[in-house]
């Protein structure tokens, strides 16, 4: 969640006037709000998906028959694996919101593509799942289940590329999600694959689900809700990329209201 502070807010142009942060009469309450409130929420989340996780784990491995998908062992475990990598990185984000990052850019880029990788393994898992063409991917784990789940994993940590290579760290004491231009192509980049793995699909995928009225398979319903914490965060990059490009008018009060309906959108997600 140290990606959700970003810089880039601090300032703006509307009609050749900056619109600065740190002078009235705009003043982003934001900030220290996030500073106090996202340590102790990511140090709760992390320590919720620790044990969740294990219990999942245990749980698989102990009674594999009593899953929904008693055939998709495997599935589950990699879910499994991209939550807990997922929740791995939330005491060192934690960290450096409360007390700063100094570790510098290299851990700060490692992070973020860390995250994303497990962010984005998990909603490729769940789009398959989602759309109904995984049922017999993981019947059994041979080589062909493994080479997929190869394939699968090496897909996410090349789509995460761009996310490392436009975070950074500012002021020296933040890592922050974006560190270039709004329109640089590395973002711009970013910002497609966002939207279409945690919002363009998912979207597509239910509509077509409910015109064709399809059913959904056994368990499908936790990977929905999975996809459903995203898609605002991803909603929330759209509009930051509208305000920060000037495809917006920007103005004091949109830029503080959009600063917190950003934070509490990737909070949500964080929530899977």
């Amino acid at each position: 969640l140290s990606s959700l502070y970003d810089d880039s807010y601090d300032k703006s142009y509307n009609n050749d006037t900056v619109l600065d942060y740190d002078a009235a009469p705009c003043h982003n309450r934001f900030c220290p709000l996030f500073q106090r409130v996202a340590p102790p929420f990511l140090a709760a989340t992390c320590a919720a998906a620790a044990l969740a996780t294990g219990a999942l784990l245990v749980a698989l491995a102990k009674r594999p028959q009593a899953w929904r998908w008693p055939q998709s062992s495997a599935l589950v475990a990699q879910l499994a694996l991209g939550t807990a990598l997922f929740a791995a990185l939330l005491p060192a984000l934690a960290a450096g919101i409360a007390r700063g990052w100094h570790l510098g850019t290299g851990p700060c880029r490692l992070t973020h593509l860390l995250w994303h990788w497990s962010l984005f393994a998990q909603a490729l898992l769940a789009l398959l799942v989602a759309s109904g063409s995984c049922g017999t991917a993981w019947a059994r784990w041979d080589p062909r289940s493994r080479r997929l789940a190869v394939a699968l994993w090496a897909v996410a940590l090349l789509l995460a590329t761009p996310a490392a290579l436009v975070s950074g760290v500012a002021a020296g004491t933040a890592c922050v999600r974006r560190s270039v231009a709004i329109l640089a192509p590395a973002y711009l980049l970013h910002l497609t694959l966002c939207l279409c793995l945690l919002l363009l699909l998912p979207a597509g995928l239910l509509l077509a689900a409910l015109r064709l009225r399809a059913s959904w398979a056994a368990g499908a319903g936790l990977v929905w809700l999975f996809l459903g914490l995203w898609g605002p965060y991803a909603a929330g990059l759209a509009g930051e990329f509208l305000l920060q490009a000037g495809l917006l008018k920007p103005t004091c009060g949109s830029f503080e209201h959009f600063d917190l309906a950003l934070g509490l959108s990737e909070g949500l997600g964080v929530l899977h």
